[in-house]
């Protein structure tokens, strides 16, 4: 359904209240009291049989009898009678209903079937659904209060989503006090239907939310809301506590990877991959709520400290350090002015200790000379009460300096009667203020953290030297084999070759099932040698005394398989034992790594990176992603390890080949894209020697899959199957492709070819260059949501884009905007017309609705094309502009 029907729900002209009663102890009394109270400007009518009037409205036996138009329905009544309130609202065209009566599947079977009868009934009729079990919905732009809340929340442009209808309340008892203002305060309940995914399209896409707080205990509809946050989170800050953190589904895990690898590590993962912020505690929710509604992005971590006692300092920069962050360096400048106006002897250092019998004049004369420091970003200030200190003054003189300074500004009134008047002031004023400087250092670097990780989103991943080629067919017999022979486990030499149809490199692995069979074995390979147990019943093989290492003769092989043979018996005396394996003996490596996948239920695939060998789950030192990966994915993913410190060289180590483990961790998250039946993979260790790398052992778990790949990740990946080598009109051979973000030095370039007409014809406007933003969102789209294809000529002077064609799709993906560029030599070639019908075709599979642009009337070459493909041209009204619009539900 489309988001474009929440309308009915958040922004409705009329809203019913059915169950309304004039019982003040009532949920229908506190909803339609809220509605009347918080003087909403739209339509209210109560329903309820029962009654006549409530409240000084006439109240309405039925839905039907209102006979006008209603967009929403509040329903209050016992739950088991809204599958036929629902059907009510059908027949009355009612788009929206916010279902606050509790017992639905949090009271067992039969509230989990009353759902389904819900949930049938809403779909049917094409109803939006906030909840069952919530507490309602409020924006306070049309002041509307559809909740059985004690309070209405102040206005602002803070969006609060939240699960919970405790942590609502709690959340809006503390902004009161805090002076904090919401667009949107939303109980999402149940989620039966309108889910977190939903509401972060939709408020994204309003221009009066500035940021969006979420509660959440547990998610639904995976890849979706992973592509809503990481659209959004480009645009406005997400915030997010998710509550369950224990691990209690690993225990059966098969692999290294699986015990490693653990529910809510793969929550982290996901929210940082998205550009969300995790807060960990309601403490750290209520502070990111705060300085989201008064503060914006830190712009920098340049953090100057202002106090007028030493100790708060200390523990500033000491919270600060903890983050691995340090008080900025004062300029000779700003400490020449600083020296002008302090006693001479202040603290000279970062934080600038005033004193304790700082005057409020002398606050504002530090903090203006701070303000015009360029080497400060962010300002910490901090009072304790002393008998000479002034804090209601103090902040009421300082509220008047800081107002609409863009700089970060954190205010510390540590204390307490003495403190309450200035921290009221700073919190009308809109100034954050804590009670702690911990409190203000922890919430300044969630903020901190956000805006880094939007500047590690939007960077630019480095090219691979060469296209990497895989051997999918190869694997795919492998997997297919194993699974159709009911193995779930496949063996060494299985695993290795898995990962060897994939470019993984693996050391040569020889089975033997005989003393002489290993001995021949050892020959082949070359002594010394490495024998392990071979069988799918022993995983971990060292727990089973199943490895023999650096073994050199002959007699040293017989000795080896004999007792790798006994011990594997009286380790596992149902095992079915096929022999040994007989490897090369690596007699040097510079460093021992882990890399793995398991697919988690919720998020799929994950990729896990880490210090590797028999202390992998005693040091724990690993990270885990999200596939796909590209370079700047898999840096990330390394740097996030203390073992990548390790790999740069370290004493008489060398470095190890980061492009090649670069290479290495793609071609990994490769395979687990193409093949959703491998649930859970080791690589351990993998070697790294010599500037090489080895997987000198391996396992892999395979199950049949249900969903067919790219359907089993929750980001899409590159769409290879798009990908075409195309003759144009003059004969030459293009290669039209999606876009990919490894592409935004060749946009660059094209952009720069482009003449400042043909500029003009594509923004409406003159664009010297495209700003990293503007590139990483051009590049690093979500295939899911959007479509761009390129169209690349390989000459004398390189590879080049001759043009783009790009969908920009609306949240719901069922319409989508237009926009083509065409380098100047290329434009009338066909260029244009090829990649716009190319657009088009995927569009149409993925059950687009309606594309649509805006063209100026002097492009007479992107006119005739659209009426070429089919597109009808007319005048926008009040405008000497064209839209041009194509139906693609037609035939």
């Amino acid at each position: 359904m489309s988001i474009h029907n929440l309308d009915k729900i958040f922004r409705p002209e009329a809203v019913a209240v059915v169950g309304a009663t004039p019982r003040v102890a009532a949920v229908g009394y506190a909803v339609l009291h809220n509605l009347l109270k918080g003087e909403f400007e739209g339509k209210i009518y109560p329903v309820n049989p029962h009654h006549k009037e409530i409240e000084g409205l006439e109240v309405y036996p039925s839905l039907g009898s209102i006979g006008k138009p209603v967009d929403l329905a509040v329903i209050t009544t016992p739950i088991r009678t809204v599958p036929g309130i629902l059907q009510e609202c059908a027949a009355a065209g009612i788009g929206g209903a916010i279902v606050v009566s509790a017992g639905g599947k949090e009271a067992g079977t039969e509230g989990l079937a009353l759902e389904a009868k819900i949930k049938e009934a809403a779909d049917r009729a094409g109803i939006r659904i906030v909840g069952p079990n919530c507490l309602g919905v409020v924006n306070t732009d049309l002041k509307l209060n559809a909740t059985f809340a004690s309070h209405m929340p102040l206005p602002g442009k803070l969006a609060f989503i939240s699960q919970s209808g405790a942590i609502c309340t709690a959340i809006l008892d503390l902004s009161l006090k805090e002076q904090n203002g919401f667009s949107y305060f939303v109980s999402i309940g149940s989620m039966l239907d309108v889910d977190f995914g939903d509401l972060i399209n939709y408020l994204g896409d309003d221009p009066g939310v500035s940021s969006i707080v979420l509660y959440i205990e547990n998610l639904s509809h995976f890849r979706k809301f992973m592509s809503a946050a990481r659209a959004v989170s480009r645009i406005k800050p997400i915030v997010v506590l998710k509550s369950g953190r224990s691990e209690a589904g690993i225990r059966a895990a098969a692999s290294h990877t699986g015990a490693l690898a653990g529910s809510d590590a793969v929550y982290d993962a996901a929210f940082k991959r998205a550009g969300i912020v995790r807060v960990n505690t309601i403490e750290e929710l209520f502070d990111c709520a705060e300085l989201m509604a008064k503060q914006p992005r830190p712009q920098g971590p340049g953090t100057v400290i202002i106090t007028n006692a030493g100790g708060p300092g200390v523990m500033a920069a000491d919270a600060l350090a903890a983050y691995g962050m340090e008080p900025v360096a004062l300029s000779p400048e700003t400490m020449s002015k600083l020296d002008a106006i302090l006693p001479p002897y202040w603290s000279r250092n970062n934080p600038i200790d005033i004193l304790g019998d700082a005057s409020p004049e002398r606050y504002r004369k530090v903090v203006e000379v701070c303000i015009s420091a360029p080497e400060i970003k962010t300002m910490i200030i901090i009072m304790t009460p002393q008998s000479m200190s002034d804090p209601t003054t103090t902040a009421l003189s300082l509220c008047t300096l800081l107002k609409g300074k863009r700089l970060s500004i954190y205010t510390v009134w540590m204390g307490g009667g003495d403190v309450e008047q200035g921290q009221e002031i700073f919190n009308a004023a809109g100034i954050p203020t804590y009670e702690t400087p911990e409190r203000a250092i922890r919430a300044f670097h969630y903020m901190y953290s956000y805006a880094r990780n939007m500047e590690m989103l939007q960077q630019i991943p480095p090219a691979l030297p060469e296209e990497l080629r895989y051997d999918q067919p190869g694997a795919k017999t492998l997997i297919a084999e194993a699974l159709n022979q009911g193995h779930h486990l496949l063996t060494e030499p299985e695993s290795k070759a898995l990962l060897a149809a994939y470019g993984i490199p693996v050391n040569q692995t020889e089975v033997a099932v005989s003393e002489d069979d290993a001995v021949d074995a050892a020959h082949r390979v070359g002594y010394p040698v490495v024998m392990k147990i071979h069988s799918r019943d022993i995983t971990h093989k060292s727990d089973a005394k199943g490895v023999q290492l650096n073994l050199k003769h002959d007699e040293d092989v017989r000795e080896a398989f004999r007792s790798i043979m006994a011990e594997a018996a009286a380790y596992n005396p149902q095992a079915n034992i096929l022999g040994v394996t007989v490897q090369p003996m690596l007699e040097r490596q510079d460093y021992e790594l882990i890399l793995g996948s398991k697919k988690d239920a919720d998020f799929g695939p994950v990729i896990l990176f880490g210090m590797g060998g028999i202390l992998t789950e005693v040091l724990k030192d690993q990270s885990i992603a999200l596939p796909p990966l590209n370079r700047l994915l898999a840096l990330r993913l390394m740097e996030s390890t203390r073992v990548y410190q390790l790999l740069q060289g370290y004493r008489n180590r060398p470095a190890a080949n980061l492009e090649l483990l670069d290479e290495i961790l793609i071609r990994l998250s490769q395979l687990v894209v193409d093949f959703p039946e491998i649930t859970e993979l080791d690589i351990n260790p993998l070697l790294m020697v010599d500037g090489g790398a080895c997987a000198v052992d391996a396992r892999v778990c395979l199950a049949p899959s249900e969903v067919a790949s790219p359907m089993h990740l929750v980001i899409s990946p590159y769409p290879s199957q798009y990908e075409a080598v195309v003759e144009i009109q003059t004969g030459v051979k293009i290669l039209a492709r999606p876009i990919k973000p490894e592409d935004a030095p060749l946009l660059i370039e094209l952009h720069n070819s482009l003449s400042p007409t043909s500029i003009y014809f594509r923004f409406f406007r003159p664009v010297k260059s495209l700003p990293s933003e503007m590139l990483a969102r051009f590049t690093q789209i979500d295939y899911d949501r959007d479509v761009a294809f390129v169209g690349l000529l390989q000459d004398e002077e390189g590879q080049k884009i001759l043009g783009v064609a790009r969908l920009m799709a609306d949240p719901d993906v069922t319409r989508a905007e237009f926009a083509v560029v065409i380098r100047d030599d290329w434009q009338g070639k066909g260029v244009g017309a090829l990649l716009l019908e190319k657009c088009i075709c995927v569009a149409r599979e993925r059950g687009m609705q309606l594309i649509w642009g805006h063209v100026l009337p002097e492009n007479i070459n992107m006119l005739a094309l659209g009426r070429k493909l089919g597109f009808s041209v007319k005048r926008v009204p009040e405008s000497s502009n064209y839209e041009l619009r194509i139906d693609l539900t037609r035939a």
